[in-house]
């Protein structure tokens, strides 16, 4: 048994600085002649009923991909607990799945084995994990969230606590290891944006 996948949303994360790739818009910068985020976007539409984007800048351009865009609802750059928030506050299913822009090569049964772990622990928070040398490192802008925790996201913002493991980690929460730690390989830099181009098919 899993959740069905007409109740999940899914949600690209595009609303950070890219202070570490020089201020840029992450989600717009070329991959493979395509921006990251339409990457992810049409990596993640199969894995959903429907899909957003979660963006702060260049709104009109993230629009021209076919998916409704939703800034988030505070200031600053507050990081990806704003981005799930401004999601689950437009997500009309009981569950949405979120993934960053920047990690085009996620793999194609994230959504179903996240899923299928919420549904067998009865939890509210599946998140994807990798465990890179035996040690598992949890992967918490992949993450599967029940639509009811939009209160606890507010109010963790609210707070001043952004840090997305500590916010779940107050939950009932499941972690799904992977085994292709490749496959969540993100490109923070121009550097790692490089060196994504050749393994990406």
């Amino acid at each position: 048994m899993t959740v069905d996948k007409a109740d999940i949303t899914g949600l690209v994360l595009c609303g950070g600085r890219g202070s570490r790739m020089g201020g840029v818009d992450k989600g717009l910068q070329m991959h493979g002649g395509q921006p990251l985020a339409l990457h992810a976007l049409r990596r993640l539409a199969p894995q959903v009923s429907s899909v957003m984007v979660s963006a702060n800048r260049n709104l009109d351009r993230y629009s021209d991909f076919g998916a409704p865009v939703w800034p988030d609802d505070w200031p600053g750059y507050p990081g990806p607990l704003a981005g799930w928030l401004a999601g689950l506050s437009r997500c009309n299913t009981p569950w949405m799945l979120a993934v960053p822009c920047d990690s085009p090569a996620f793999p194609l049964d994230l959504g179903a084995r996240l899923s299928a772990a919420v549904h067998a622990a009865q939890a509210d928070i599946a998140m994807a994990a990798t465990a890179p040398h035996g040690v598992v490192q949890p992967q918490p802008a992949f993450c599967l969230l029940r639509a009811t925790l939009q209160a606890s996201l507010r109010a963790s913002l609210g707070a001043g606590r952004r840090q997305a493991s500590q916010w779940a980690a107050q939950h009932h929460m499941v972690q799904v290891v992977f085994d292709d730690d490749a496959a969540f390989f993100n490109a923070n830099t121009q550097a790692e944006l490089r060196q994504l181009q050749p393994t990406q098919t």
